[in-house]
């Protein structure tokens, strides 16, 4: 996957690296607890640690990501995975009120220390949102996303397929300065209500029903012109019982450097 993600780097390069140069960001993020799509990852509200790099190729539209996520606690070897995203995002309607940006890609989950034929995931995503259909600020944003098993094969090939709907609101507050030398503070907010259509971790039979909502805060703090510091916080108020039987709260500590 790695070869394959290299390739596309440098065959999209080899046709833009004239005018364009490679940037990206490297982040290393510890989270109190990791929930992903609303499943905790790691029961018992273990912390993990998750390096990634997100790469801009050139300026294309196109994009490579490889992120990891690692527990910070022993006996969860089977379920840390590492996963890579091929993108591209670009929008419609550049010049109207109801620009709309999306975003399509594919994700390849690997678990490293299982078989791929039991637990590996493939996903399809599209994500549109429409930064400028509310003039107040506030925008909207809808992500669907298809995953089915690695190997078509896989035991669990029956009961991992699925689909899952996100609708998503974020709204950018300008806050007083909390650090000398800066006019104002950014938070950004979210809030996501989702609806799976039988998208789960590897072996989960999940039901078909809305799922989750969650809310989150985060802000950013400049250290240098390429690093940053961006703490946030995260509630999920659990609606199924299939994903998650409690409502969870959890941090995240991120620093992160733009190149």
């Amino acid at each position: 996957m790695l070869l394959i993600g290299m390739i596309f780097v440098g065959v999209t390069g080899v046709a833009v690296a004239q005018e364009a140069s490679l940037h990206g960001t490297f982040d290393v993020t510890y989270l109190s607890s990791y929930i992903w799509r609303g499943f905790d990852a790691y029961p018992d509200g273990h912390s993990a640690i998750q390096p990634s790099i997100d790469l801009d190729l050139y300026g294309t539209g196109f994009g490579l990501k490889v992120f990891s996520s690692r527990a910070n606690q022993s006996g969860f070897e089977n379920d840390e995975w590492l996963d890579v995203t091929l993108s591209y995002h670009n929008n419609f309607f550049a010049d109207e009120n109801y620009i709309t940006d999306y975003c399509v890609g594919w994700v390849y989950y690997n678990y490293p220390d299982n078989s791929r034929k039991t637990s590996d995931l493939q996903e399809a995503f599209v994500v549109f949102s429409w930064p400028r259909i509310f003039p107040e600020g506030l925008v909207p944003r809808y992500t669907l996303a298809c995953a089915w098993p690695a190997k078509s094969d896989s035991p669990n090939a029956r009961d991992d397929g699925g689909w899952v709907h996100v609708f998503g609101l974020g709204y950018d507050l300008a806050a007083p300065a909390l650090l000398p030398n800066t006019k104002q503070q950014i938070l950004h907010l979210s809030a996501e209500v989702v609806y799976n259509d039988g998208i789960g971790p590897a072996g989960e039979v999940v039901d078909h029903d809305w799922s989750h909502a969650l809310f989150s805060v985060s802000t950013e703090f400049k250290i240098t012109k390429a690093l940053s510091f961006v703490p946030a916080i995260y509630y999920q108020a659990s609606m199924d019982d299939s994903v998650n039987t409690e409502d969870e709260t959890w941090c995240g500590l991120s620093m992160r450097y733009k190149f």
